[in-house]
């Protein structure tokens, strides 16, 4: 039987200064900060988690933000655009909500569904969609009620340079279905109800450059540490080449750069967000990893001062 992820984990993007993050994807946005922590490999910058009401798998959005960093390109070997559901018949609360914001936002159509486009600060494209599937958020924040609140990904836009070679390893590796072609687009699904649809946009639009603005790698679900060596052995008996495990507290990860060079991470659902904090206090303060607990005090003197709060 083939494997088949449920579909996506989580996406990662680079970003500028941290409190314009915030401020866009909690105040703006209306998503719960889950967690902050650094970034396990360079601990003087934050890694900040975004997600719904409890973090949930399909639901989390992280960020590296480097305030004065270089700006990216997005292009091929990238997530192009990043998707949110919301409830049906709330595109209208969204649209007058970013319109408050000064946020230019435009409509699209795609396999038979309206989209709003914009782009946060920093320059990554996202989109909101209306879609059935998937549990609403329970997360209120700054106006925005579990009725109309984003409830996680809707899916992805992957702008690769091979698109055929990362639709096969959707389709024939990941266990994704083709379930459509329109336009330049082939959309696949996932067995998820929530980061369960994925469009390849099928021609080229110049090489990527990483940097602010861009994603950085989308991580897809395995549902357990057993399932994701199952996932490590199939990934490269298909001719990847596959990182060992790491752990990175919140889950254990495995990466490998698919042929049309975007980096995929296959991400386990346990332990989750609340194995270090409660539920209800997830997100307050700063969070490290056993390596750097030691190095408290001088870690949080180098990070920039970061706050969630509502906006006018």
């Amino acid at each position: 039987m083939q494997k088949r992820t449920a579909g996506i984990h989580h996406i990662t993007a680079i970003v500028g200064h941290p409190q314009e993050n915030i401020d866009f994807y909690a105040g703006v946005l209306g998503l719960r900060l889950v967690k902050q922590t650094v970034n396990f490999d360079d601990p003087g910058t934050y890694h900040l988690y975004f997600g719904d009401e409890g973090g949930n798998p399909g639901t989390i959005i992280t960020f590296f933000p480097w305030a004065g960093a270089r700006q990216g390109a997005i292009g091929d070997g990238q997530v192009g655009v990043t998707t949110y559901a919301v409830p049906t018949g709330s595109l209208s609360f969204w649209k007058e909500r970013l319109a408050t914001f000064n946020i230019e936002a435009k409509e699209s159509q795609r396999f038979g569904e309206t989209y709003l486009t914009f782009d946060d600060p920093h320059g990554l494209h996202l989109e909101i969609v209306e879609r059935e599937g998937g549990e609403n958020n329970g997360w209120s924040f700054g106006g925005v009620s579990p009725d109309v609140a984003i409830k996680g990904f809707g899916g992805a836009i992957l702008l690769s340079a091979r698109p055929e070679k990362t639709a096969e390893l959707l389709e024939q590796v990941m266990g994704l279905e083709k379930v459509g072609e329109e336009g330049d687009y082939i959309r696949f699904r996932s067995t998820a109800d929530i980061g369960n649809l994925v469009d390849v946009k099928k021609t080229s639009v110049g090489r990527g450059r990483s940097g602010v603005g861009t994603v950085h790698h989308i991580a897809w679900r395995a549902e357990d540490d057993q399932d994701q060596l199952q996932w490590q052995r199939l990934v490269g008996e298909s001719g990847y080449g596959v990182t060992e495990v790491k752990d990175r507290n919140y889950f254990n990860a495995i990466y490998f750069r698919e042929h049309g060079e975007i980096l995929f991470e296959i991400a386990t659902d346990p332990p989750g967000f609340a194995h270090d904090e409660t539920v209800e206090t997830m997100g307050e303060k700063l969070m490290l990893p056993e390596q750097y607990e030691g190095h408290r005090d001088r870690i949080e003197q180098a990070l920039i001062p970061i706050e969630v709060k509502e906006l006018d």
